[in-house]
């Protein structure tokens, strides 16, 4: 306990020196993140609410959290929001129809041994559970993006009032493509750093390579990191294209009026 105490106090410390103001707030939303998935969970645990719709609530928290609270409410938080609630909604019906054709839900053989104690007849459906988990795991990364877009975004129209909105997409286009790469490969080496542990256990159970790939367990974690990298992707050109809609929009209602 005494670590965790000294690691926090560290880490609010630097967040402290380095963003000021910001870094507070950037690590009372810590834990504010964390209340908010506390609470979806023990929501989710009553077999009457639905584990999705608690989810994109929870996401809307989130991501009010990580925008309106660390960021304040203005242009670039208001875009990157819209932009996050769009890429998850549609993320959430593809992350669905692929969960259930591949049947990654529920427990795995290897964590099976581990609560072969006790009673996994829960009443929820892990289908929706699988799908709310891959969605929490996304989330963080999809607003991170959308508002690494929108802010270079709205500098971009700041020093050039008069771009088209064809030009400022395309700009929104070409950030999206330099964060890309380095964003999907933090998201794989998160997921596999905390999966770890078991890749070990499975290498001394002297798995093959084709019982590891085919394995439930491994096919989880690889659907995951393939769905986080598509809302990745997907939420550049809708963050883009919201920015330059609507940075324009506003230009041509300040010439008119």
């Amino acid at each position: 306990m005494n670590t965790i105490v000294w690691l926090a106090a560290i880490l609010f410390l630097f967040m402290v020196l380095v963003g000021g103001k910001k870094g507070v707030r950037s690590f009372l939303a810590l834990f504010f993140n964390f209340l908010v998935v506390l609470l979806t969970v023990f929501f989710m645990a009553n077999p009457e609410n639905n584990p999705i719709l608690l989810t994109i609530a929870a996401c809307a928290g989130i991501s009010s959290i990580n925008l309106f609270y660390i960021n304040r409410v203005n242009v670039k938080t208001g875009t990157a929001f819209v932009s996050t609630i769009i890429t998850i909604t549609i993320l959430l019906l593809l992350i669905y129809i692929i969960t259930k054709k591949s049947m990654i839900q529920g427990f795995s053989e290897e964590e099976i041994g581990e609560i072969g104690m006790f009673s996994l007849y829960l009443g929820v459906d892990f289908v929706k559970i699988a799908v709310s988990m891959i969605i929490m795991s996304t989330i963080g990364a999809i607003t991170d993006v959308a508002i690494a877009i929108a802010s270079p975004m709205r500098e971009i129209f700041s020093h050039h009032p008069n771009i088209s909105r064809k030009e400022l997409f395309r700009s929104g286009m070409s950030i999206g493509k330099d964060i890309l790469g380095s964003n999907t490969n933090t998201l794989f080496f998160a997921f596999i750093g905390g999966y770890l542990a078991l890749l070990i256990w499975i290498n001394d159970l002297e798995y093959s390579v084709g019982e590891i790939v085919n394995s439930k367990v491994f096919g989880a974690e690889m659907l995951t990191i393939f769905c986080a990298g598509i809302g990745i992707a997907l939420v550049i050109p809708i963050a883009s294209g919201i920015n330059a809609w609507y940075l324009t929009r506003k230009q041509v209602k300040e010439q008119v009026y």
